[in-house]
């Protein structure tokens, strides 16, 4: 039998039966039941639906917060070897050209986002095979395969959050830290939200958004409507 931590029956004996109603309510109880030994993040996991057909959807986009993630992100540059010098000044953490494509081929993953520069995704393709399944294929409609390295950077640094659903229409992210205001977060949250219910078919009918869950890094989940945001 799987024994729980006390961490965990706590949370447990705290969790309310009655549906929160509104969104303070969910971040409310969400920051009230985050008591790891770190600052949490605060997800969410919102359920879109296909509709009869399973038409495939393929929603894909960046949004930059209006008031950060709060998350500090490792960033990888690969660049031309003259670029080198005008990409340090950005901020990234590592800056690279062949070398850098020889290190990731080698199985060296030490960074959370990846930029690189046009001329260089010839070479940066042959890894999709490698950085695709993690996420970390640069991309051009995500402003990932770029040659504003600087400007790039600082979005990424600042707050911006990938947005895309699974093949289930599960979209899963993070908008903010527990020690952050509550209408600060809610406006993160409400950025995010617009763009994903702008990802609705035309022709679908129906319900677009199917569930949506709040929770803490350690904490418990709790589900809300959408509407209800305040």
């Amino acid at each position: 039998m799987k024994r729980r931590s006390k961490r965990y029956k706590k949370l447990k004996e705290s969790a309310v039966k009655d549906e929160p109603k509104t969104f303070s309510e969910v971040l409310n109880l969400v920051k009230k039941n985050s008591n790891a030994k770190f600052e949490e993040s605060i997800d969410a996991s919102i359920r879109v639906s296909f509709g009869k057909s399973k038409q495939e959807i393929n929603l894909r986009s960046v949004v930059n917060l209006p008031f950060g993630s709060g998350k500090k992100v490792k960033i990888a540059i690969i660049c031309e070897p003259d670029k080198i010098d005008e990409a340090k000044k950005s901020g990234a953490e590592i800056i690279g050209s062949n070398d850098l494509i020889e290190k990731i081929s080698g199985g060296d993953f030490s960074f959370d986002k990846l930029i690189a520069t046009p001329g260089m995704m010839s070479k940066v393709g042959k890894l999709g095979k490698v950085l695709g399944p993690k996420g970390l294929m640069p991309n051009p409609k995500l402003g990932t395969v770029t040659n504003d390295i600087q400007k790039t950077v600082k979005s990424i640094k600042s707050g911006q959050v990938e947005v895309k659903n699974d093949k289930d229409g599960n979209i899963n992210f993070s908008f903010g830290k527990t020690k952050q205001p509550d209408d600060q977060l809610e406006k993160n949250f409400n950025a995010i939200f617009e763009v994903i219910s702008k990802g609705k078919p035309n022709n679908l009918k129906g319900a677009f958004i199917l569930s949506s869950y709040v929770t803490s890094t350690m904490g418990l989940s709790y589900k809300f409507k959408v509407k209800n945001i305040s």
